[in-house]
């Protein structure tokens, strides 16, 4: 049995360092099957996770020697980190080296909606020229409406200043008067006054029986009709059927998803709309993102398991 678990296809230089100084079962397709999960974890010390595995209460208490669960991501749903807790073992992740990946991703979404790139390029790639059928829009002198307020929803409304664009917040987890909103050019409103002002509407919240189905279809009915709707947090934040009974009513003017419900997701009236732009969930893949989340999370996994620290767990993220 190995000392240190990769459960999912981890890879970089830091990761191929780790592997040379220290015993590691690297294994891509181990998040797959539990069992081999668990047996795996038997004897390990350490294990490094994406978002694919599932680490249960179960799991975690079948895995005696386990030190340290390092998550190479932003988000912890798929860790029970309270077993966690109980058990004694770190749960370290790297809530902020995919920060700016996520939000130039989400300006790149924006920018192929309200110029319609996508389906403009698929009609000039079958041989069209339709220069205005496909009339766009500008990004200055929209109102962007962010809704979570934190280091990613903080980025885009720094990016988003840049185009022109007025911004509008909600967060309930932030004091309004904080000199990172201030910074940030955000003017803080409720909710339903973000979904009725804004022309483009992105959410950056986590996963929390509170945002779960945050987005239904009511809400989307309470946008303007020429609004658009991104999502690069989790997909379970969204009910998929009422954002598409929203735009099959045109109660929206379009979305664009990097996450879905489930992933991957079957394919469904949301791939058919023209007016839909859907990415594999690849708001941190970027080289430079990915280079910094390996380095962090063999980093910390080298730290704990020669009795120090990581650098950051689970509890401790900076705001």
């Amino acid at each position: 049995m190995s000392d240190i678990v990769v459960s999912e296809n981890i890879a970089g230089d830091a990761m191929s360092r780790l592997r040379e100084s220290h015993d590691v079962a690297f294994e891509p397709d181990l998040w797959q099957s539990r069992d081999r999960l668990a047996a795996a974890l038997g004897e390990a010390r350490a294990l490094i996770v994406r978002n694919q595995t599932q680490l249960t209460a179960s799991l975690i208490e079948a895995a005696p020697r386990l030190r340290i669960i390092a998550r190479a991501g932003a988000g912890l749903d798929n860790v029970d980190t309270d077993a966690a807790t109980r058990a004694g073992v770190v749960v370290s992740y790297t809530p902020h080296d995919n920060s700016n990946s996520v939000a130039e991703l989400v300006l790149g979404l924006m920018l192929s909606l309200v110029r319609r790139i996508p389906a403009a390029w698929q009609d000039t790639r079958s041989g069209g020229w339709d220069r205005v059928g496909f009339t766009g829009g500008e990004l200055s002198g929209r109102t962007l409406g962010i809704v979570g307020l934190g280091r990613i929803g903080r980025l885009v409304a720094q990016r988003a200043g840049a185009f022109g664009m007025s911004i509008i917040a909600h967060d309930d987890f932030i004091d309004p008067t904080a000199d990172f909103v201030r910074e940030s050019g955000a003017r803080m409103v409720s909710l339903d006054a973000l979904l009725a002002e804004a022309d483009f509407v992105t959410t950056h919240v986590p996963l929390t029986d509170q945002t779960r189905d945050l987005f239904t279809y009511e809400r989307f009915a309470s946008m303007k009709p020429t609004a658009f709707f991104l999502n690069t947090s989790r997909g379970e934040v969204v009910d998929e059927p009422g954002l598409i009974r929203a735009l099959t009513d045109n109660r929206i003017a379009g979305a664009a998803l990097d996450v879905r419900q489930t992933e991957p997701p079957a394919t469904g009236p949301l791939s058919q709309m023209d007016n839909v732009i859907l990415t594999p969930h690849i708001g941190a893949f970027t080289h430079e993102a990915q280079e910094r989340v390996v380095a962090t999370v063999c980093r910390d996994v080298t730290a704990v398991l020669s009795g120090g620290e990581a650098g950051s767990p689970f509890g401790q993220a900076r705001p």
